[in-house]
């Protein structure tokens, strides 16, 4: 039975997949095939996810060591296996309350993941369907789908409608793929070129993602830092600077940031893409976590610039509310990815051979899963002003909490908030008051706000990407930070 179709009372015999193959779908092992336990365990996995999805207020819980799991789970994976009332009963009442709840409304570390229960619960669906999202010919209505949100999401960045590109797992994953790109482009026209020259560094700050550095690490490539303005920001003039210095034919790749992790800071985006035009340098643009922003009216202006981009990548799973894992990759030119990117072998040439858009043509990776529909689904749900009206609470959020910090005498701001990131110092605690007050909260099942460091300095930070977490909220975290009277 496919799913929307009505329900007419009947068990399913056969499904579209496999009816008239004599097959028996998703069944394991044959040898002990037992519909009745296959149904029983597929109603308490699902009854179970209706009751997460539904769940308010969802609990933070807490984490838990080795050992404690050691004690309270012992070994799951046996021979004669577990069935399926035991392993649920050990994941729902242990596994699952030793790991913390990223949509809470007081997570406020890291960057969280807050997904719409729309998105979330069609990430079931994804997981069901057993469908092949690598190319057109297996996926195609999965890949149109994910196609018309790329194309949203490239309107907002404001890239030429020929821009195009494919959900991959994560903000790594993109910056890798975009850099294997830029690199290959860069030495396929020195070679056309014949000046003999071969691009080996990349330019960025040291504000950039940690994947940045990694994946310079795994590409034996170079990356060269600029330094930062009064504002943390990459500006043209200081790109100019380093790349005049190092000498333009090295570099393959800019990386530039629109919310970086730490601060939330957007760089100078079109003094970056000045600078990369004028010396015919890959501008790449992370957007991992600040992406998204690009949907609020309030903070657009910021991202000027961001239209030039050779690639954009923008992590729905941080602000856009989509589940675990989602990285939106983008490319002004998709045909230079292909290029980069197409995996040739006899058994794929029914693909490679095809016009047809094939994602996998534009990543790292042949096989994928359709990690763009949740969010796609919650999209088409909800409409797109509704994620503008998410995004901009919680940039409502933010601004609340900073006003808060200021107003508070104990309370400093390191830097005023270009998104929804705040960081700040508590006067006259060390690193260990900081631990200990995250400590106390997490164990109250408060909130979880984890310590950072800058230049040195502990310090604390908000992440504000759930619409859940209110004013009220991040004042009551503030309140627990004052002076005992």
């Amino acid at each position: 039975m496919r799913v929307g179709a009505p329900y007419d009372g009947r068990p399913a015999t056969t499904t579209p997949r496999t009816a008239g193959t004599g097959v028996r779908p998703y069944h394991l092992p044959v040898h002990s095939f037992d519909k009745d336990a296959d149904a029983a365990a597929v109603d308490a996995v699902l009854d179970y996810a209706r009751e997460r999805l539904l769940m308010d207020p969802v609990p933070l819980d807490r984490s838990r060591s080795e050992s404690e799991l050691v004690e309270m789970v012992g070994q799951t994976i046996t021979a004669e296996g577990l069935g399926h009332d035991r392993t649920m009963e050990l994941f729902v009442d242990t596994l699952a309350q030793a790991c913390l709840s990223t949509d809470h409304p007081g997570y406020l570390s890291f960057i969280p993941c807050a997904p719409t229960r729309e998105a979330a619960a069609f990430d079931v669906v994804v997981g069901a369907s057993s469908i092949y999202g690598g190319s057109w010919l297996e996926g195609a209505g999965a890949v149109y789908a994910e196609n018309q949100t790329l194309r949203w999401v490239a309107d907002l960045a404001g890239m030429p409608q020929s821009a195009g590109g494919v959900f991959v797992p994560g903000g790594t994953v993109g910056n890798l793929s975009a850099l294997v790109a830029a690199r290959h482009t860069a030495r396929a026209r020195a070679l056309a070129s014949g000046s003999g020259d071969r691009p080996y560094r990349i330019a960025a700050t040291d504000n950039a993602h940690s994947s940045v550095v990694s994946m310079a690490a795994v590409m034996d490539a170079e990356v060269v830092g600029v330094p930062v303005d009064d504002l943390l920001r990459m500006t043209g003039p200081a790109l100019r600077r380093v790349v005049e210095e190092h000498g333009p034919e090295t570099f393959f790749a800019v990386v530039a940031t629109s919310g970086t992790t730490n601060f939330g800071v957007v760089d100078d985006l079109a003094g970056v893409a000045e600078v990369c035009r004028e010396f015919g340098i890959w501008f790449h643009v992370d957007g991992a976590y600040g992406g998204a922003g690009l949907a609020a009216p309030s903070v657009r202006p910021l991202f000027d610039g961001i239209e030039h981009a050779d690639s954009f990548i923008v992590d729905p799973h941080k602000w856009l509310f989509a589940p675990f894992d989602c990285c939106a990759l983008l490319y002004r030119e998709p045909e230079l990815a292909r290029a980069a990117h197409t995996q040739h072998a006899g058994y794929l040439d029914v693909l490679t051979a095809s016009p047809e858009w094939n994602p996998t043509d534009y990543s790292i990776g042949l096989t994928r899963r359709v990690r763009g529909l949740p969010l796609w689904f919650s999209l088409a749900v909800h409409g797109t002003d509704a994620y503008v009206e998410a995004i901009e609470s919680t940039l409502a959020v933010t601004r609340h909490a900073a006003a808060e910090i200021e107003r508070r005498p104990y309370l400093e701001l390191v830097r005023d908030p270009d998104l929804s990131v705040v960081v700040f110092r508590r006067h006259g605690w060390s690193p260990a008051d900081y631990q200990a007050w995250t400590d106390r909260m997490l164990e109250d099942d408060f909130a979880f706000v984890v310590p950072t460091t800058f230049r040195g300095e502990v310090l604390t930070r908000f992440a504000v990407v759930n619409p859940m977490t209110t004013k009220e909220h991040v004042s009551a975290i503030l309140d627990t930070m004052a002076p005992l009277s």
